[in-house]
């Protein structure tokens, strides 16, 4: 396997807002390894059409939150996440998550806006035909019990790619959230105080009785439904473009029932952030892939995407991933 050497590998050598330029499909190709992937993480086929593209560095993904076994914050190595750079899942089953695509490293080269951009280069037949089959032979997993299809991609392979444990007490990581440039010192400081509050309110939860627990026990966000049985839908048929106005905390909350679930979806604490703004719609979800098995998932009751609405990670330790948020049609309002 190759490496290149105008970037060290890692992910210290890069800050949020460099200017960068994708390798070629060649280049990167040789750096994959026979699963069509570096450090454990793959390379998947939407990302070829960045190649010889020239991004900003949107975060660095020094760490990120474990959504699949909940088991909270993972380290990751020597990656960032690009500006404008989301997998539009067309080599995945068409999944609509939208996802903010991972870069290692040695996957980009840092560049000067004084320096003239350069297309890249035609790729031979040769070389297509020998990379193309790589990384889109790995886009799936055997299948599943019932024969279905499973897809690999990078979130369901991301704690392999990070699988060592981040704790809260570890300083470093807010240390390195300010270093990087992907949050500020105030931001920093904030995420380490709710990180260090909701650990607190767990051992609560576990050693007291219910009557001393704060706030029933709930993680910073205080989000709490009461609907005992089915829970309330409502149809829009809300489509990209259109405004719509976020409803309020305790408008949310009164369609959730005591696990914080809509119809199996949950509203996490971080998007109460969003209670009362306006925001366009980006798009419908009717599809994803589950993170645990690969399996690709149709909603029953398809969600929104709202443009510039995602994970700030504020209550997550400031985890960098910016997840596209879900939204119900029940939590929205057209302006």
């Amino acid at each position: 396997m190759t490496q290149f050497a105008t970037l060290p590998s890692t992910d210290k050598s890069l800050r949020v807002g460099d200017l960068v330029e994708v390798r070629s499909a060649e280049e990167i190709l040789a750096t994959l390894d026979e699963r069509g992937e570096y450090e454990n993480l793959p390379f998947m086929p939407e990302m070829l059409k960045f190649c010889g593209k020239r991004l900003t560095v949107d975060k660095v993904a020094h760490k990120l939150c474990d959504t699949i076994s909940q088991t909270g914050m993972h380290k990751m190595e020597n990656a960032v996440h690009l500006s404008e750079s989301r997998c539009d899942g067309a080599s995945h089953g068409g999944c609509e998550a939208a996802c903010l695509i991972y870069w290692k490293v040695a996957w980009l080269k840092r560049v000067d806006t004084a320096t003239p951009e350069t297309p890249e280069a035609p790729s031979s037949p040769a070389s297509v035909r020998l990379r193309l089959p790589l990384i889109e032979v790995n886009t799936k997993k055997d299948p599943g019990p019932a024969g279905e299809t499973r897809y690999s991609c990078q979130t369901t392979e991301i704690i392999r790619a990070a699988p060592t444990c981040l704790p809260a007490r570890d300083l470093g990581q807010y240390v390195s959230d300010v270093a990087t440039g992907n949050v500020s010192v105030l931001q920093s400081i904030r995420g380490f105080l709710i990180m260090l509050f909701n650990r607190l309110q767990d051992i609560s939860k576990r050693r007291l009785p219910t009557r001393l627990w704060f706030r029933d026990g709930l993680p910073w966000g205080f989000v709490k439904g009461r609907l005992v049985g089915p829970t309330p839908t409502e149809y829009l048929d809300l489509q990209p473009g259109e405004m719509v106005r976020i409803k309020t905390k305790e408008q949310i909350e009164a369609t959730l029932n005591e696990k914080g679930l809509n119809r199996g979806m949950g509203f996490a604490e971080e998007m109460a952030r969003y209670c009362g703004r306006t925001a366009r719609v980006q798009g419908r979800v009717n599809r994803c892939l589950d993170e645990k098995t690969g399996k690709m998932l149709t909603m029953k009751n398809p969600c929104i995407l709202l443009q510039d609405i995602v994970c700030a990670g504020a209550d997550f330790g400031n985890c960098p991933r910016q997840a596209m948020t879900f939204w119900r049609e029940i939590w929205l309002e057209r302006v």
